[in-house]
């Protein structure tokens, strides 16, 4: 092969690795399977930002009522690198509680190896918390540090493009909403299993507004107020679903 022709071949070469690489950078900037691409032209990064940011504003978490949404929950759940999520409406605001598992990339803020919150060594070894090697477990908690999928203690854990992602499907649904707030918090998330179960049991939850704008002001609103678990609040001790006493019909 002459000179020319070698050289030709060769960069007929580089173009389509180059091509390649672009279409494959491309996708994935596009692709609901990754959301650390951190690319400046990702369609999923161009518009408004859709979710809230951390406020210290006293009203912004000052919630009239508040309801649990089986139907937006799936959808956020249905997305990928979600495991389960938690979507309460309020008269402002939204408010998401999600656990993260292994089907997308760049579910977390930042890259590396970043160490995880769960310890699921013990699923080989036939026990739930492989520290003592027992098997035993508060059944209250969905999100746990052991056998678990994932969390993230700070809100600013949660990847911006994945937060977007979120915030974008619940406005879809509720545009008048005026900020969708995400976290993937272990215990904000296990807090809002009881409003959950409480909302499946059909009591009442008008009563206990004041105790979720307390969760959601101290996750989302640098609340001083340390927020208890609901079946902390019940005088017998325990929510539906929970260990313990039943509450009283409503």
């Amino acid at each position: 092969m002459s000179l020319s022709r070698l050289s030709r071949a060769a960069g007929a070469v580089i173009l389509l690795g180059c091509l390649a690489a672009c279409n494959y950078q491309d996708y994935h900037s596009k692709s609901l399977e990754d959301y650390g691409s951190r690319n400046r032209d990702d369609p999923k990064m161009t518009r408004v930002r859709s979710y809230g940011a951390l406020s210290a504003s006293p009203t912004q978490h000052d919630n009239q009522y508040f309801e649990y949404s089986s139907e937006l929950s799936n959808k956020v759940a249905q997305l990928p690198g979600i495991y389960t999520a938690l979507v309460f409406v309020t008269d402002r605001n939204a408010y998401v509680g999600i656990m993260t598992d292994w089907s997308a990339t760049g579910t977390k803020s930042r890259g590396g190896r970043e160490l995880r919150e769960q310890d699921n060594s013990g699923t080989m070894e036939g026990v739930y918390n492989v520290d003592n090697g027992s098997s035993k477990w508060d059944n209250r908690m969905l999100a746990t540090p052991y056998n678990s999928y994932f969390t993230h203690k700070d809100v600013s854990d949660l990847s911006s493009e994945l937060r977007q992602t979120i915030g974008d499907v619940i406005r879809l649904s509720h545009p008048s909403v005026k900020e969708v707030h995400v976290s993937g918090n272990r215990e904000y998330i296990n807090q809002l299993v009881e409003y959950a179960k409480a909302s499946w049991a059909g009591q009442p939850l008008s009563e206990m507004t004041p105790q979720f704008n307390r969760l959601v002001r101290y996750m989302f609103g640098m609340g001083s107020e340390i927020p208890l678990p609901l079946y902390e609040h019940s005088p017998h001790g325990d929510s539906p679903g929970g260990k313990g006493p039943e509450p009283l019909a409503h």
